[in-house]
C-alpha cells in the first residue's frame, strides 16, 4: 500500500477530511456533486501539486477558505512512510508550499517521482480524440518513471527548443547562434527518441495483452510516431526545412512533436470505435504502464478511477477490476451506486468503502 493516511482541507467541498485508515481499494460512492472527485484531486494533488480538472487553482480551492492542503503518509522507496504535503493558495501572489519527509521542495518531478500516479477519468478518452500533447504526456509519463536520466533530457530539450524559437523569430537572425542551438537539440532529440521508442517498444505487447482481456478489437494498431521523418536523421530535416521555418517563426519538427498514433481497420480509432470501446482501450493503456512500471522497476502506481460503471457494462466492469487485482496497487475508486461494483472483486480482496456526502466522508464498516 502506496498511501497509508490521507488528509484533505479546503479542496472544493471537502473543508477538513481525515482518513487514517485506508485500505488498496477504496471506494467512494454518492450522489453527484457530493465530493468523491475532490478525494481524487486531492491525492492528485500529491503527484503534481495542481488538479487533474483544470489548470485553475480558484476553483479547486474552498469558498470560505484561503487556500486548500493535502497530506499523506506515503511509502517512498528506500525510505518508507514519509509524511507529504501540498498546499496552495487563491492568491496569485502566494507560491504553493510543498514537503517531502519534513522539507520544502521546489520542484513538483519530486512528488511525481514519489508517487506514481495513473488517472481514469472522462476527459482520459483525450488519449483517442486529443492533441498529440495529451498522448505524448502519457508516453513520457512512463518513461519518466523508468528512465531517470529522461527529465533531465527532455529539459534540456525543451530549452534548445525555446532558444531555436526565438532565434527563428528574430529579423537579423545569428546564424551561428542558430546552428548551435541546433545541433545541440538534435542531440538531445536523439536521445529522447532513443527513450521513448525503447519504452514504447516494452509497452506494445503489455498493452495488446491487457486488451485482450478487456476486449477483442481484432485490426487495431497503436504506433509510435517520434516528430519527424522515420527516412531521415533530424539534421537533415532541419537543413531541408530551414527556409520554411525562417517564415513560421518556429521549430516545426522534433521532439516536442512525438505522438502516439491509433488506428482500427486502418482508421482513426476514435471515429470508429464506440464510446465504451474507447474506455477499454483506454484503461487497456493505462494497465500496462502499471505493469511494466512493475516489472522494469518493482514499484506499483495509484490508480485514481472517477466513475468507473460510466459506458462500462458488467461484464467489462469486473474484467477490469480482475486486472486492477492482478497488479496488487492501491485504488481510489468513485461511483454514484455501490451496487454497481458488487461482484467486481474476488473474496480474497477487501475493497473499503466511504460514503460521500455534502463534502462529509463516512466509512463503512463490511
Amino acid at each position: 500500500m502506496i498511501i497509508r493516511r490521507l488528509e484533505i482541507s479546503g479542496v472544493r467541498n471537502l473543508c477538513h477530511v481525515s482518513l487514517p485508515e485506508l485500505s488498496a481499494i477504496n471506494v467512494f460512492y454518492g450522489e453527484n456533486g457530493s465530493g468523491k472527485t475532490s478525494v481524487l484531486e486531492a491525492i492528485h494533488l500529491l503527484s503534481s501539486a495542481k488538479s487533474f480538472r483544470s489548470h485553475k487553482l480558484k476553483p479547486l480551492i474552498n469558498t470560505e477558505m484561503a487556500s486548500c492542503v493535502s497530506f499523506a503518509e506515503i511509502n517512498i522507496p528506500g525510505a518508507g512512510y514519509q509524511p507529504v504535503g501540498v498546499e496552495r493558495f487563491k492568491s496569485a501572489s502566494m507560491p504553493g508550499i510543498i514537503r517531502v519527509a519534513g522539507s520544502n521542495i521546489k520542484s513538483a518531478s519530486l512528488l511525481a517521482a514519489n508517487l506514481p500516479l495513473q488517472t481514469i477519468t472522462s476527459d482520459t478518452f483525450q488519449l483517442l480524440e486529443g492533441v498529440p500533447q495529451v498522448r505524448r504526456q502519457f508516453l513520457d509519463w512512463g518513461v519518466f518513471h523508468v528512465e531517470h536520466h529522461f527529465h533531465s533530457c527532455w529539459k534540456s530539450a525543451q530549452r534548445c527548443l525555446k532558444q531555436r524559437n526565438s532565434l527563428l523569430r528574430h529579423d537579423r537572425m545569428d546564424e551561428q547562434q542558430l546552428a548551435l542551438w541546433t545541433a545541440e537539440l538534435v542531440r538531445f532529440a536523439d536521445q529522447l527518441d532513443k527513450y521513448r521508442s525503447e519504452y514504447f517498444n516494452k509497452l506494445i505487447p503489455i498493452f495488446e495483452s491487457v486488451l485482450g482481456r478487456l476486449v477483442q478489437l481484432e485490426g487495431l494498431e497503436l504506433t509510435y510516431y517520434r516528430g519527424w521523418d522515420a527516412t531521415k536523421t533530424l539534421a537533415d530535416v532541419y537543413h531541408a526545412n530551414r527556409h520554411r521555418e525562417i517564415e513560421l517563426g518556429y521549430t516545426n519538427s522534433g521532439p516536442h512533436r512525438a505522438d502516439l498514433r491509433l488506428r482500427y481497420q486502418s482508421a482513426n480509432a476514435a471515429d470508429m470505435l464506440s464510446r465504451g470501446q474507447q474506455k477499454l482501450v483506454v484503461c487497456a493503456l493505462r494497465l500496462a504502464q502499471g505493469y511494466l512500471l512493475s516489472e522494469m522497476t518493482g514499484r506499483s502506481c495509484v490508480y485514481l478511477i472517477d466513475d468507473l460503471p460510466a459506458e462500462l457494462d458488467k461484464k467489462h466492469r469486473r474484467a477490469f477490476c480482475e486486472v486492477l487485482e492482478e497488479l496488487n496497487c492501491q485504488v481510489f475508486m468513485t461511483c454514484v451506486d455501490h451496487h454497481d461494483l458488487q461482484d467486481c472483486w474476488s473474496t480474497a480482496t477487501a475493497a473499503k468503502m466511504f460514503h460521500v456526502e455534502h463534502g462529509i466522508i463516512t466509512a463503512i464498516n463490511s
